[in-house]
């Protein structure tokens, strides 16, 4: 863990350097926090997970869409977007804004569904699945339509922010954006980031046969 520790604040040394040169030194100061915020909430779960522990579906929501790990990637990559992330931006994505929280319940959730199956197969700390199965003692199918009517409702609120007018550029609504895209496409068919082999064919199609514009 140490080395892990060391490499850690070896990368965010070298990203401090390189915005301090643009006046943007505030942008590591969050990046840091995002990581702190992580990595406890990577502990909790270690802790659920040790204990054996169930934790009502609001508790474990309340950390599972920070160790979802989007908060904090997309906080850092702000860090590289140059003067459009301006220290307001990172203090509004901070707070975790509706779009973040969207976000975050959309990457959560379709996670969950996906892996649920998978995950019984090997000791892992329960998931929203499991969660709200005991917390109210209905069936994986019922949970499972629940969480997809929430999927739902969380893109509208995403939809929401995109045509409210925006307090910030459209760059740094569009981050938010394109993690979750990312997700929809890993977890919409299946848990495709378990089994990447089933995602040879569009990396072919990317990278090695790409459309010709």
């Amino acid at each position: 863990m140490k080395l892990v520790y060391q490499a850690l604040l070896n990368v965010y040394s070298e990203m401090e350097a390189k915005v301090a040169k643009e006046g943007r030194s505030y942008a590591i100061d969050y990046a840091k926090e995002s990581m702190k915020k992580i990595m406890k909430a990577y502990l909790d779960e270690a802790k659920w997970r040790q204990e054996d522990y169930v934790p009502l579906i609001e508790e474990y929501m309340q950390v599972a869409l920070i160790s979802s790990g989007y908060p904090m990637l997309i906080t850092n990559s702000y860090v590289g977007m140059g003067e459009v992330a301006t220290k307001e931006a990172f203090h509004w994505i901070s707070n975790n804004p509706k779009i973040l929280k969207a976000s975050t319940t959309i990457c959560r959730l379709m996670d969950d569904i996906s892996s649920h199956e998978f995950e019984q197969t090997r000791d892992h700390v329960a998931s929203s699945v499991e969660c709200y199965m005991k917390q109210y003692g209905v069936s994986r199918e019922e949970t499972v339509k629940l969480f997809r009517e929430d999927v739902a409702n969380a893109w509208k609120d995403i939809n929401e922010g995109f045509m409210k007018p925006a307090i910030f550029p459209m760059p740094i609504l569009t981050v938010v954006l394109n993690f979750v895209r990312v997700i929809d496409f890993l977890y919409k068919d299946g848990d495709n980031y378990t089994n990447s082999h089933s995602l040879k064919a569009h990396i072919e199609l990317l990278l090695v046969d790409p459309v010709i514009l």
